[in-house]
């Protein structure tokens, strides 16, 4: 039947690559306070949050990337503690670049 599953459809769907990480970053809902949380994948576009927070999609957050300031994400979708997000403006290129070097250093790579 080639009937695809949810992943890969929603892998056609994204409009930048998304690259591997695990970057430790800091997380808020408007009025709330900050805490530590971690992302799995990152894109010019978005991201994978992994936390403990429960999310809807359609929640506002405010994401803190290490060595930068606050940057204001919507979260698409949800799964267990997993979300995926999209940027309000997306990162430049060479921000992402940045983020993802630090979360190799992280790693030890």
């Amino acid at each position: 039947m080639g009937a695809e599953s949810h992943f890969e459809q929603d892998r056609k769907r994204r409009n930048a690559e998304r690259r591997h990480v695990q970057i430790g970053i800091k997380v808020c809902r408007p009025g709330e306070t900050w805490f530590s949380s971690r992302i799995a994948d990152l894109s010019v576009t978005g991201f994978r949050l992994q936390s403990f927070m429960k999310l809807r999609p359609g929640d506002e957050l405010w994401l803190m990337l290490p060595g930068f300031e606050g940057r204001r994400a919507r979260v698409l979708w949800t799964r267990g503690h997993e979300s995926g997000c999209t940027f309000e403006r997306p990162l430049h290129p060479a921000i992402l670049d940045h983020v993802v070097q630090m979360g190799l250093r992280e790693a030890g790579q």
